[in-house]
């Protein structure tokens, strides 16, 4: 009997260890707003603070959280923590880094939500805002020249990686499909320039941890 207890006990922590380790709550999300000034950000500290303070605001705290974005000498892939990810209404994004960057990842206009849980206007939708800022390519490494100088601009000068949330462009080429690599930014990297490309000054936040 003892040992048919001990057993049992056995099997009971490590169900509460599986279960931990697949916390649901929200570890992803796109910022509801930017930074108001384009891609000045604050660079990535201020990026970090920014999805902190937003999800902060929307209840979900004890998270250490990071913005996917590469700078000159960051690689955005090398800042997420391992996942999984889910979103606000608990659906999982990605397993791992290596599964977020294939087409196995589950992010779409329908999952890829802000903070609150609402879904982010995308391409058909008056504002577009489906161009976040990510400084990347498709693995999620970095772009030269294209985190407007570490996002730290936000006049004519610069260009930035976007991606699109929705995973819908204008034809149906990879780039245009691709959450994280789908064009530069044009015009600089204000915010009149993000949004004249279908953006806002818009990125995505990942806990950690």
């Amino acid at each position: 009997m003892r040992r048919l207890l001990l057993v049992t006990a056995a099997a009971s922590l490590a169900a509460i260890g599986v279960a931990s380790s697949q916390d649901a709550t929200m570890s992803f999300f796109v910022t509801s707003v930017g930074s108001g000034k384009g891609a000045d950000l604050g660079g990535l500290a201020g990026a970090d603070a920014h999805c902190a303070s937003l999800a902060e605001a929307a209840g979900v705290t004890g998270k250490t959280w990071h913005a996917y974005l590469s700078t000159s000498d960051t690689d955005a892939r090398d800042r997420i923590g391992t996942g999984p990810w889910f979103n606000a209404k608990g659906v999982k994004i990605a397993d791992d880094v290596a599964s977020l960057h294939t087409d196995a990842n589950a992010i779409t206009k329908q999952t890829a939500l802000d903070e609150k849980g609402e879904v982010v206007n995308g391409r058909g939708d008056k504002p577009n805002r489906h161009d976040v800022l990510t400084g990347s390519k498709p693995d999620g490494t970095k772009i030269a020249d294209q985190t407007c100088g570490d996002w730290t601009l936000s006049g004519a000068e610069g260009a930035a990686m976007t991606g699109h949330h929705d995973r819908t462009g204008l034809d149906d080429s990879a780039a245009a499909k691709s959450w994280n690599s789908s064009h530069a930014s044009r015009g600089g990297c204000s915010q009149e320039a993000l949004r004249s490309t279908g953006g806002d000054g818009l990125f995505y936040c990942f806990a950690v941890n």
